[in-house]
C-alpha cells in the first residue's frame, strides 16, 4: 500500500498522523522461527539485514506478516537513508499487520490492524511500532518539522489495506527528498577524482526531462564507487530531451537511480541546493516520476 503524496498539512476525523521514516521499504514474513525480509520490488533483504530478521524471528507469533520500514536513526532519533547507506545499525520500523497467526488483516479497517501490531511489537527496540506524532494532523505537522522528521503519513483508521497507491495514505513532506534517475556525469575539478556533479532526471508522462545536477553528498569512497558502476551504462547520446548544453559530459543509459535531498523546486523546474544521499536499487529507473511540485 503506498501514500498519495498531499499539498499541505490537514487535518481530519478518525484520521492518524504517523512520523514519515526515511529507508527502505520492507514486508516481513514469519512462519515459525523462518523469516524473508523483501523489499518494494521483491528484492530479498533478510542477509542484508540479518539482525532485523532475528529480531522478527522472535516476535510471539507462529505466523505474521509486517509492512515497515527498515531506517537508520541519527542521534537525535531521526531516520536517515544516508546513516543506512553507510551501515549504521538498522532498525525495522513497522506500521502496519497484515496477517498474523493463520488470520489474513488486509481486509480489516486500519485500527484493527494497528491494534494487532501492538499486541505484537513494542515501542522500542530492533523491531519498534511505527510513532504516531498527535491527535490533530496540524500539531503532527508541527512536530514533524521541530524535531526535524522528513514528514508525516496520516491514515485513515476506517480503511483497509489495498496493494497500490491509495487516498487513505497521504503523506505530507517537511523536509524536500526524492528519487532520481542519474543520466550522466561531469568531469572532476581541482582535486576531486572520478567525477564533479551528477546529472539527474525525472520521467514527465513517459519523457525523461533534465532536472539539474547534485555536486555535494560523496566522499572518496562513494566517488570511486559510482564510478566504478557508471562504466557499463555510458552512452554517446543523452537520455533526457532537454540535456544541458556542458562541456565535459559524459551520458549515462538511465538504469540507475539516486536519492536527493533539495531545499525547493526553481522556477525554471530545477532543484536548488541538492545533496547526494545515495543510490537505491528497491525502484526501477522507469518508475521515477517528476513530482507534482515541479511541473
Amino acid at each position: 500500500m503506498l501514500a498519495t503524496l498531499a499539498g499541505a498539512p490537514f487535518s481530519r476525523p478518525n484520521w492518524v498522523y504517523e512520523e514519515k521514516y526515511d529507508g527502505y521499504r520492507i514486508l516481513a514474513y514469519k512462519e515459525g522461527n523462518r523469516v524473508r525480509l523483501l523489499s518494494r520490488n521483491a528484492l530479498d533483504r533478510t542477509a542484508q539485514y540479518a539482525h532485523v530478521a532475528r529480531a522478527v524471528s522472535a516476535l510471539p507469533c507462529r505466523t505474521l506478516a509486517l509492512d515497515g520500514e527498515v531506517v537508520a536513526f541519527d542521534r537525535r532519533g531521526v531516520s536517515r537513508f544516508q546513516l543506512l547507506q553507510r551501515g549504521a545499525a538498522p532498525t525495522y520500523a513497522v506500521f502496519d499487520c497484515l496477517y498474523k497467526d493463520g488470520q489474513d488483516l488486509r481486509r480489516q479497517p486500519f485500527s484493527e490492524r494497528r491494534e494487532a501490531l501492538g499486541s505484537v511489537v513494542g515501542q522500542r527496540g530492533t523491531v519498534m511500532r511505527a510513532r504516531r506524532l498527535a491527535r490533530d494532523g496540524y500539531a503532527a505537522y508541527r512536530v514533524a518539522r521541530r524535531r526535524g522528521y522528513e514528514g508525516l503519513v496520516a491514515k485513515d483508521l476506517r480503511a483497509p489495506y489495498v496493494e497500490g497507491r491509495s487516498t487513505a495514505w497521504l503523506k505530507v513532506k517537511v523536509r524536500h527528498e526524492d528519487e532520481f534517475v542519474v543520466v550522466g556525469y561531469t568531469a572532476p575539478r581541482g582535486s576531486r577524482a572520478y567525477f564533479g556533479s551528477l546529472l539527474l532526471a525525472a520521467y514527465d508522462h513517459g519523457t525523461l526531462r533534465y532536472v539539474g545536477k547534485v555536486g555535494t553528498g560523496f566522499d572518496a569512497r562513494s566517488l570511486a564507487a559510482l564510478h566504478r558502476r557508471f562504466h557499463p551504462l555510458i552512452r554517446k547520446t543523452p537520455a533526457v530531451v532537454d540535456a544541458p548544453r556542458e562541456r565535459g559530459v559524459t551520458h549515462l543509459a538511465p538504469r540507475l537511480v539516486a536519492q536527493v535531498a533539495f531545499d525547493e523546486w526553481t522556477a525554471d523546474h530545477r532543484l536548488r541546493q541538492p545533496a547526494f544521499l545515495g543510490l537505491r536499487d528497491d525502484k526501477a529507473a522507469s518508475a521515477v516520476a517528476l513530482p507534482e511540485a515541479s511541473r
